[in-house]
């Protein structure tokens, strides 16, 4: 897996395009319908950002989506700069920032394996669902930790291998559906008939392994690349940093039914979320 892969599918498919109504150049009509529906989704996200002190330190974004978590940001007084893999978010983001007349300091298009900033630029590097998307990690997070002042936060979200939706609804349920729709040789649409048409060229089993399952079962089955992190996971890879706190959020496990288990996110939710700082250099 390679980093031209990546940016080539976040660029044909920008983070939560497909929830909403499509953009049709209507790009304020579509930023509020998106945020609508991800804050409605995802109503912990604007409680965790409230819990964050933004208010007058330069923050960096790494992995941008729509800019909903940017503008956020800026609205809680924070010194925003944003890098992001693709045009599209690029092109998405400076568009939203215009038309809401919000202020940020830089705006590029750029990896966050060459972070383009001086060396310690900014109180809180803020990535959320972006990282565990960065197969050389290494690098990505050696070039956070440059960027970072000494007193600096990392603060991320990635997916959890603790939750529902790894242990029971990818791992088991999906896998075990898929498995039966192509022992059956159904003819599907959609991402369903992605999932096979996957399955058919890797060969099955192969297919249903978790270390290619995976991909496919986070962001869509043409994702190229995802992972799920636990606490050892995060301290492995993030090795320029030293765990601050953790915790959960999110119950998210589709297709399994989880309004009702909601009081449980913050044991089994998909999202983890943690903050790092930077060891002494």
């Amino acid at each position: 897996m390679n980093e031209r892969a990546i940016r080539q599918f976040w660029d044909s498919h920008p983070c939560g395009d497909t929830l909403v109504k499509s953009l049709e150049d209507d790009y304020e009509g579509f930023f509020q319908r998106y945020d609508a529906f991800r804050y409605s989704r995802e109503a912990h996200i604007p409680k965790r950002l409230d819990a964050i002190d933004f208010k007058g330190k330069r923050v960096l974004e790494i992995g941008l989506g729509q800019g909903s978590d940017a503008e956020q940001i800026i609205r809680r007084g924070g010194l925003w700069s944003g890098i992001d893999l693709t045009p599209e978010s690029i092109n998405r983001v400076s568009t939203r920032l215009r038309l809401r007349g919000l202020p940020y300091d830089k705006l590029e298009c750029a990896s966050a394996l060459s972070i383009p900033f001086p060396s310690g630029a900014f109180d809180i590097v803020f990535s959320h669902g972006v990282l565990h998307h960065i197969p050389n990690i290494t690098i990505a997070q050696s070039e956070i930790a440059r960027v970072l002042k000494a007193n600096g936060r990392l603060i991320v979200m990635l997916y959890a291998r603790r939750s529902l939706n790894y242990l029971i609804a990818i791992s088991v349920i999906r896998r075990l559906g898929l498995a039966g729709l192509y022992l059956s040789h159904v003819h599907a649409r959609g991402i369903v008939r992605d999932h096979l048409d996957n399955a058919r060229r890797l060969g099955l089993f192969k297919y249903l392994k978790m270390s290619n399952f995976i991909h496919s079962n986070t962001d869509g089955p043409l994702n190229p690349y995802s992972k799920v992190y636990d606490l050892n996971a995060v301290k492995e890879d993030f090795s320029a940093f030293e765990v601050e706190k953790y915790y959960q959020d999110y119950m998210h496990a589709p297709p399994l039914p989880t309004s009702w288990l909601a009081p449980f996110a913050g044991i089994l939710g998909w999202h983890l979320w943690v903050h790092l700082i930077p060891r002494a250099k």
